[in-house]
């Protein structure tokens, strides 16, 4: 639990809200130009992941302890994460690139083994509440430290203060863009000092092989896991349905905003604000399905949220800004037009983004905890590994159907029914997943489940 509140402010702040905004908008000499570079990291790093995950946990599962490999990797992370202060405006794209590259490559590589010590430190039937509760801590991990990034660091380089009309802590200069650079160094500090209790308290699994040893024969083993996954018909099913569905829950994080800020016309503050919601509403979201997987199994409550986000997205693409469920419910324009979610089409899409915050937080811990009570302790580190490679495989698949969807409904719609159309295209991705999901027996039904 302490590793998931730990690792997740780099996630929330420095990826998605604060770093990764000023990596476009300032580090780079035009937004095209650094959207285009930050793409390219976020690429690169998901090949890396995808490619070194499977070898990594097989090379893991035969030296034994996970704690050395997991301080290894945040010995990378946390060195990339303070050269980040010195990515000043104009300077070296490349040079931050690479640093994000290499962040999040450790950052990733850390959860794959993190994961797999769960079989092992957990009894099964207490793996999903413990993967769930988890989960929500990090989610407020990552919302305490993005408020206190928001309100004391990260200033307006217009005004000079941040969200809250405050003078940025510590004299940082927003022309410089430096509240949002020292959200990284801060954001290694508060991973060190986080991720302490695991490596203190822990137990951990014993020696085994060299390294060196391992790693010749981890080739062979990634070989014989890749064969003998098929042949445990149960984990192959539900792995391809989370392949799908995970795509789907992908694309919807990273598309519904920019989604809602091209129907609405939401400004950054808006769009941040809506992110917020979304993670204040996950963490209760966690809690509970915490309690549900330990009643009624991790299948249960993947269907759950899986059904939630699907609903969801309907919702989502039925609203357009005079009217939601299709037009049957229709509403006033707002009165001036200049405050925060004035329109009741803002509200209603809110209210459908509360399905996806309850529901995008469980469906990933649940998967996890489905996943750690299918294996063995000896064997998670490699299926773990395989875990993380499927999925990242199609990673690009949902937003391709969104963006070739919308590119063929714009030949013949407006743009807003165009970009309905297209963002309707993840239904298919939950509803393929669901089917699969359903069919997939559960670890409870699985004779070679842990």
């Amino acid at each position: 639990m302490a590793f998931d509140f730990a690792a997740q402010p780099f996630f929330t702040v420095v990826i998605t809200f604060v770093f990764g905004p000023y990596f476009v908008s300032q580090l780079a000499p035009d937004p095209a130009t650094g959207q285009k570079w930050w793409a390219l990291a976020a690429t690169l790093a998901g090949i890396f992941v995808a490619l070194g995950s499977p070898f990594l946990g097989t090379v893991a599962d035969r030296a034994g302890p996970r704690k050395p490999w997991i301080a290894a990797f945040a010995v990378v992370k946390i060195s990339a994460l303070c050269l980040l202060w010195f990515a000043a405006p104009r300077s070296s794209l490349l040079l931050a690139a690479l640093l994000i590259v290499l962040a999040t490559v450790a950052a990733e590589f850390s959860i794959v083994f993190n994961d797999a010590m769960m079989p092992r430190l957990l009894k099964n039937d207490e793996i999903g509440r413990v993967s769930n509760v988890a989960w929500g801590l990090g989610y407020a991990g990552g919302i305490v430290f993005l408020i206190a990034a928001l309100a004391c660091l990260a200033g307006s380089k217009e005004t000079g203060l941040t969200l809250l009309g405050l003078t940025p802590a510590f004299g940082l200069d927003p022309a410089l863009g430096e509240g949002s650079r020292a959200t990284a160094p801060l954001a290694a500090l508060w991973y060190v000092v986080f991720i302490l209790p695991m490596f203190v308290v822990t137990p951990d699994r014993p020696r085994g092989e060299s390294v060196v040893a391992a790693m010749r024969q981890g080739l062979g083993d990634l070989a014989a896991t890749f064969r003998e996954i098929r042949q445990r018909r149960a984990l192959f099913h539900f792995l391809i349905a989370r392949m799908i569905y995970q795509d789907g829950v992908n694309a919807l994080l990273v598309l519904g905003g920019a989604f809602a800020a091209g129907m609405f016309g939401w400004s950054i503050t808006e769009s941040g604000l809506f992110g917020i919601i979304l993670n204040v509403v996950a963490i209760p979201g966690c809690f509970l399905a915490g309690m549900l997987d330990a009643r009624l199994g991790s299948k249960a409550v993947v269907i759950m949220a899986i059904g939630c986000l699907c609903l969801a997205t309907i919702g989502i693409v039925s609203t357009s800004p005079d009217s939601t469920l299709f037009g049957l419910l229709t509403f006033a324009p707002p009165a001036d037009g200049t405050g925060l979610f004035e329109s009741g089409a803002e509200k209603s899409y809110i209210v459908f983004g509360l399905l996806i915050g309850v529901a995008f937080g469980p469906i990933q811990a649940s998967s996890r905890s489905w996943m750690a009570k299918s294996v063995s302790a000896a064997e998670a580190g490699r299926y773990f590994g395989f875990y993380a490679f499927i999925g990242r495989a199609t990673s690009f698949l949902a937003p391709a159907a969104v963006s070739a969807a919308t590119a063929f409904a714009a030949q013949r719609f407006d743009p807003v029914a165009a970009s309905r159309i297209g963002m309707a295209s993840l239904i298919v991705f939950f509803l393929v997943g669901l089917a699969l999901a359903v069919r997939a027996a559960g670890p409870r039904e699985d004779p070679l489940a842990s």
